[in-house]
C-alpha cells in the first residue's frame, strides 16, 4: 500500500526558509512523478510544483525563483525548499504521487496518491 508521510512544517517569518520533505513507501517512486500542492482556509487547493520521473521540474508562477522541488530516488524521498517565503504561502502543504511512467499534472485529479498534509505557516 503506497503511503506518503510529509514533514518540515512549521511557522516562519517573513522572508525566512522552510524545507518540507515527502516519504514515500509501499511502492517504487524512481519512475514517478512527485507533486506538492497546498490549501489555504477557504480556498481551493492548488499546484505548487512537480517533478517527473527525469528530473524535469515544473513551478506555479507564485512560486517561481523561491521554490526549489528535488527528489533522492534511492531514499524515495522528495523535498521542497522553500525561500524567502511570504505570507500568502501559508497553507497545508501536500505532496502527491501517480502511476509509473505518467506525466506531471497541475491538476490534482490526476494524482492517486496524497500525503496527511504539513502546516506551513509564514507570518507577517
Amino acid at each position: 500500500q503506497v503511503q506518503l508521510v510529509e514533514s518540515g512544517g512549521g511557522l516562519v517569518q517573513s522572508g525566512g526558509s522552510l524545507r518540507l520533505s515527502c516519504a514515500a513507501s509501499g511502492g517504487v517512486f524512481s519512475n514517478s512523478a512527485m507533486a506538492w500542492f497546498r490549501q489555504a482556509p477557504g480556498k481551493e487547493r492548488e499546484f505548487v510544483t512537480a517533478i517527473h520521473w527525469t528530473a524535469v521540474t515544473y513551478h506555479a508562477d507564485s512560486v517561481k525563483g523561491r521554490f526549489i522541488i528535488s527528489r533522492d530516488n534511492a531514499k524515495n524521498t522528495v523535498y521542497l525548499q522553500m525561500n524567502n517565503l511570504k505570507p500568502e504561502d501559508t497553507a497545508v502543504y501536500y505532496c502527491a504521487t501517480s502511476r509509473p511512467f505518467g506525466a506531471v499534472s497541475l491538476d490534482s485529479k490526476d494524482y492517486d496518491y496524497w500525503g496527511q498534509g504539513t502546516q506551513v505557516t509564514v507570518s507577517s
